[in-house]
């Protein structure tokens, strides 16, 4: 019995992918446009696709709100897993990127589940508050790192009671363990990690999938 998470070489790895998700021809075709591009590190595996897949199906997601979309795997995963009357809202600065995950979208025939709104995903966060909009299900935080606690502190108010936020990237390539790495990004994601550990009003739990999945249900 393990006592602790198993560590993946690529042939394990590669097992995993091919027996624990279900990925489609359409993800992988985006998987494999995204890594010709800068940044192609940003997007998410499949196995964090499928799992956050399954969550999304669990909770009975009808709402949902993602706050950077890059090219789109994780916005097809989620509003794929939605009932036909969902809704995902997603936030991105970048129209280039985004211009690839709309492609996808409307090759998936998700199109209608979807709403783009581009800009600073702060201010964006901030119009929904103020707009005093359907409180959502789940969260998905996945943007520029040194406003990830801003991210938190404002979804916290526009996802439901009993609704689940995920945030990426909590290990950070290992270096948030790393006292000598205190660069600006790692340093933020110590905080936010630190904020929601913290946090009474959540649930917690961090799954050492990808770069560490941090999931945390809103009492």
């Amino acid at each position: 019995m393990a006592r602790r998470s198993l560590e993946l070489d690529d042939r394990l790895y590669d097992y995993l992918v091919q027996f624990g998700t279900r990925e489609s021809e359409l993800l992988k075709d985006l998987r494999n446009e995204t890594a010709k591009l800068p940044g192609a590190g940003m997007q998410i595996g499949p196995e964090q696709g499928a799992f956050m897949g399954l969550l999304v199906e669990l909770i009975g997601v009808k709402r949902a709100l993602e706050i950077g979309t890059f090219t789109g795997y994780s916005s097809l995963c989620i509003a794929g897993a939605m009932p036909a009357d969902g809704k995902l809202i997603c936030c991105d600065v970048s129209e280039e990127y985004t211009k690839v995950a709309r492609n996808y979208w409307r090759r998936a025939g998700l199109e209608s589940k979807i709403e783009l709104r581009i800009g600073p995903a702060v201010a964006t966060l901030d119009a929904l508050i103020e707009a005093d909009v359907e409180p959502f299900d789940f969260a998905f935080i996945d943007a520029d790192k040194t406003n990830y606690s801003n991210y938190y502190d404002r979804v916290m108010k526009l996802v439901r009671p009993g609704g689940l936020i995920a945030i990426d990237n909590v290990l950070w390539g290992g270096d948030v363990a790393k006292p000598e790495e205190n660069d600006e990004d790692t340093q933020a994601i110590r905080a936010v990690n630190e904020k929601v550990r913290n946090d009474e009003r959540v649930t917690l739990a961090l799954a050492p999938i990808g770069d560490g999945l941090t999931l945390a249900r809103k009492r």
